[in-house]
């Protein structure tokens, strides 16, 4: 999909949807959210990305989140599943989060650093659903 910056999405409980395509880590460096600067779209992102055939959400979660910022999880906790959709077409996904203790060193990617913020950057790649799955990761995380 492209066109990011109008990306919606509606979130479902964890397990709702079938045929994810994509996988989404909210991380949490104490109560700092901790996002990617994507090289080609010049922005801030969650870690995450596509499942592939051979994997399960959560191992593809797992890659993700080492391949997009160099950590390793022992354990993500599931959130929700949603549905993202603009004028171009639409998928779903799932997301986890996870609650770190220090930023990995982050191997060679697409991403270029790794940052810890007190607020969400204006300069999201997903304006309209980062702020929403972060919302819902924080909560899954409080409960």
């Amino acid at each position: 999909m492209t066109g990011h910056a109008e990306l919606q999405c509606k979130t479902y409980p964890y397990g709702t949807l079938n045929q994810l395509r994509f996988v989404v880590i909210c991380t949490f460096l104490g109560e700092k959210y901790v996002l990617s600067y994507h090289r080609k779209h010049a922005s801030w992102e969650t870690q995450g990305g596509h499942i592939e055939a051979d994997e399960t959400p959560e191992e593809a979660a797992h890659r993700e989140l080492y391949e997009e910022s160099g950590i390793v999880a022992e354990k993500l906790i599931p959130v929700c599943d949603y549905y993202a959709y603009d004028s171009e077409g639409s998928s779903n996904g799932r997301v986890y989060t996870v609650q770190i203790q220090e930023l990995g060193t982050l191997p060679e990617s697409e991403m270029s650093t790794v940052k810890a913020f007190d607020d969400l950057p204006e300069n999201l790649t997903y304006p309209f659903v980062t702020p929403v799955l972060f919302l819902e990761a924080k909560q899954a995380i409080d409960n």
